[in-house]
């Protein structure tokens, strides 16, 4: 319900009319071709979200939180919102118990198609998207270029890069630095502009690509953010092995996602296995209750992965596994200050697994 009345005030340019002042529902309603009462409540219920303030004359204003609800300013948060109220995102929450009963991604039954190929088939839903993930990669793009040692390398390629926002702050920071954003049409479909606004078209390439057929080469990093959550573990090393295949002596893979804490008793890798315990003390021994609190909202979007697109979100054992299949080998995992849930999780190159054995013919006879 919270959600569902911030996705109306966005619609109805809420905060937008409000502006800087003191306004009661009445003229807010005018404005918006609303009706009077209906709008009082609105704003009323806004008010106990911490986005508006109710004044005894009955006039509301905007809250600092709610403030990121105008379009106008540089740290809106308004793509984020209706993206994340859109019925694209949502629908397919109506039927999380599915998807937790068979472990299939619910949006593919409700819409016919995966998440990626619906979003690119409705240009609005993929211009929302796009934006979205910019305004959501903001507090990382803040705070990566500061975190890491970029100045040692020479050309950065973002993996899924989207409209450029990180890639740019990284380049930003960093002069020495050139770069390529790797991402479908779709998705670079925003970048021109974000790397003309910021002075980069000189010193920034855009590749149209899969990432699950190659990257590009010469990169001595390769740059990823909420880009593997969205995908299964056979997918995730797939890409992380075209990464690992470039991969020049001396380069890095960086991940930006979150690290869910190793909790007992949950399963781990693609969900065929057993965990570090089965859940039941045994022997008579203590079973202290598990802290949850430092996953936080990441448990609440590992769910959005299930039941969207059919990725997770990981533990640090579970990027370790994933790597490691890549010929990788994770070196270390940093918390981003000023960027939670993420953390910046580094790879090098590491032993190239030998392949598997080759395929059996199944003729149906057995």
């Amino acid at each position: 319900m919270a959600a569902q009345t911030m996705r109306a005030a966005e619609r109805l340019r809420v905060v937008e009319l409000i502006g800087d002042r003191r306004r009661p529902a009445a003229d807010v309603a005018a404005e918006a071709g609303a009706e009077p009462q209906p709008m009082a409540r609105l704003l009323r219920a806004l008010a106990s979200l911490g986005l508006l303030r109710e004044h005894a004359s009955g006039s509301y204003s905007v809250t600092p939180a709610g403030a990121l609800l105008d379009p106008n300013r540089p740290d809106s948060l308004t793509s984020f919102v209706r993206m994340f109220t859109e019925p694209t995102m949502t629908r397919a929450w109506e039927h999380l118990d599915d998807s937790v009963r068979t472990g299939r991604t619910s949006f593919d039954t409700v819409f016919g198609t995966d998440f990626f190929s619906h979003v690119a088939r409705h240009p609005e839903v993929s211009a929302d998207f796009n934006a979205a993930m910019g305004q959501a990669s903001r507090d990382t793009a803040a705070a990566l270029p500061h975190a890491y040692g970029f100045g040692r390398f020479t050309r950065v390629t973002d993996v899924g890069g989207g409209d450029g926002t990180l890639l740019a702050a990284v380049l930003a920071a960093h002069p020495g630095l050139t770069g390529v954003v790797l991402d479908t049409a779709e998705g670079l479909a925003e970048a021109p502009g974000t790397l003309e606004r910021q002075g980069l078209t000189e010193r920034c390439a855009l590749t149209t690509g899969d990432f699950f057929r190659a990257v590009p080469v010469g990169s001595d990093v390769y740059l990823m953010k909420s880009v593997l959550h969205d995908w299964a573990d056979d997918q995730v090393v797939t890409i992380l092995s075209h990464c690992r295949a470039v991969l020049p002596p001396g380069g890095v893979v960086l991940i930006v996602d979150p690290v869910l804490p190793e909790t007992p008793g949950t399963p781990t890798g693609t969900g065929t296995g057993t965990g570090s315990g089965s859940g039941t003390p045994t022997g008579g021994e203590a079973d202290p209750e598990v802290n949850l609190s430092e996953g936080g909202v990441t448990y609440l979007t590992d769910l959005n992965m299930l039941v969207n697109v059919g990725g997770r979100e990981r533990t640090r054992r579970d990027f370790e596994d994933v790597c490691r299949r890549a010929g990788l080998t994770l070196t270390s995992i940093t918390p981003l200050t000023g960027a939670a849930p993420f953390s910046l999780i580094e790879a090098v190159a590491g032993p190239v697994p030998a392949p598997g054995p080759a395929p059996t013919s199944d003729t149906g006879t057995g």
